[in-house]
């Protein structure tokens, strides 16, 4: 696949991000690394089936959805990222391993099996700076002992034939304080018959790894956390509205 010749995006598609409630009166700032699948024209579906594309590998299903609930809830600045994590993933490190796939669990992604320096730049450039920027200027805007980084995310059932019985899992590096608000602020709110709340499952936050979290909660010196929903639990519009409920209780009282 060729992709070397003109712009990444062409003019009737969509911008890199999409910013919602700039103004929002919340000192707490949303966002959403894999909230699309969507992939540019001119890069052919990466060579990938609709079916896959549909699949955890392209996005985070639902995440999205839960981000503008809160959003709208809590009238919170949310900054959404507009195209497929296996374009380039908005939470990795350019030139890290994961942030242009040439395989996703177990998936080939064609298109990205030969990316040249130059691609991958024009990646960056037109999808992973503009969004990161993005989130820089909305933070850069709010008094930085009040202001807070909520990043949303959703992770499957199973992964690599593992059952994932967490249902959330509050995910954090250094912000150990609002880790602990927002675990206790849960784990009153869940149905504890059906709800496990992961303490740094199904991930951790790791700078190695991670970008938008660290870097910018490092940058502003701020509280940065992201959560992580398993899929199954914002399948439709009621599992988001419930649990919109219980995160939106949860940033109120974790201050």
């Amino acid at each position: 696949m060729n992709t070397e010749a003109g712009v990444l995006l062409a003019a009737n598609e969509p911008g890199p991000y999409e910013l919602i409630r700039p103004t929002g009166r919340s000192s707490l700032v949303i966002v959403c690394d894999h909230a699309s699948n969507r992939i540019p024209e001119r890069l052919q579906n990466l060579g990938l089936s609709t079916q896959q594309l549909d699949s955890h590998i392209a996005w985070d299903a639902g995440a999205a959805a839960l981000a503008r609930a809160l959003s709208e809830r809590l009238d919170a600045t949310l900054v959404l990222s507009n195209y497929s994590r296996l374009v380039i993933d908005c939470n990795r490190p350019p030139g890290h391993v994961e942030s242009i796939a040439t395989i996703s669990d177990a998936v080939p992604v064609p298109g990205n099996d030969s990316v040249s320096p130059r691609e991958a730049l024009r990646r960056q450039q037109t999808l992973f700076d503009p969004y990161q920027q993005a989130i820089a200027s909305v933070l850069g805007r709010l008094d930085r002992d009040h202001a807070r980084l909520l990043s949303i995310h959703s992770f499957t059932p199973v992964f690599a034939g593992r059952q994932r019985p967490w249902t959330i899992g509050v995910c954090y590096d250094e912000s150990r304080d609002w880790a602990r608000k927002m675990l206790l602020g849960l784990r009153t709110r869940v149905d504890r018959e059906t709800d496990k709340v992961g303490d740094n499952e199904p991930y951790d936050v790791d700078p190695q790894v991670d970008y938008t979290v660290p870097v910018h909660g490092k940058r502003f010196g701020i509280p940065s956390l992201m959560l992580e929903l398993r899929q199954d639990q914002i399948s439709d519009d009621l599992k988001v509205q419930r649990w919109c409920n219980i995160i939106a209780g949860c940033c109120e009282y974790a201050v």
